[in-house]
């Protein structure tokens, strides 16, 4: 038997997002988002709030980094979520985490998160701050790539967000192969 919540926002992971950009003044500034996803294709979608620092940020430059959370970088992360850029100037020093300019877009990279797109904003919404942004590039650190160029899960070692409990989680195993498995239910 089921039981019944009303509305929730329980969609079950979360991917755990990095938002990076630059200020005015060349400053970075990184926060992270759990509600974000795939747009259409070649374009990321990530709701947040209006009064972030980040924001504001991204509203001027134009441009962001989204890297994926990963299990060594969990603290930095999640520091960096329970403070606002707003009240803590020196925030970016207190992650720990190491910056490079992209060559594609105006926005930092986050040396510690081994996978990122680059996006241009194509557009926020007014009324929900949804930010939309244009994929200009995904790059991935050699350490964890497969034998096939790409990127390796497993290697990446990214974290998801439980919005039921609060809670983050690693990963696991590969249970199928996709447009695979289910193959076998055919005719």
């Amino acid at each position: 038997m089921r039981k019944d919540f009303g509305s929730q926002t329980w969609i079950l992971p979360m991917p755990i997002l990095m938002i990076a950009t630059y200020g005015d003044d060349g400053t970075a500034d990184v926060m992270p988002a759990a509600w974000g996803t795939i747009y259409d294709y070649g374009k990321v979608l990530i709701a947040l709030a209006m009064d972030h620092k980040t924001v504001r940020n991204l509203k001027r430059t134009k441009a962001f980094t989204v890297s994926v959370a990963t299990e060594a970088q969990l603290e930095s992360c999640d520091y960096a979520g329970i403070v606002s850029g707003n009240n803590t100037p020196d925030k970016m020093e207190r992650t720990g985490f190491t910056l490079e300019k992209s060559k594609f877009v105006n926005a930092p990279l986050i040396k510690e998160l081994p996978v990122a797109l680059e996006c241009e904003l194509q557009e926020i919404t007014s009324d929900d701050c949804a930010v939309i942004g244009r994929i200009v590039n995904a790059s991935a650190e050699e350490s964890v790539l497969d034998e096939t160029g790409k990127p390796d899960l497993r290697k990446v070692q990214p974290v998801v967000f439980d919005s039921v409990k609060n809670e983050y989680y690693a990963l696991g195993d590969m249970v199928g192969k996709a447009f695979w498995i289910g193959a076998r239910r055919k005719g």
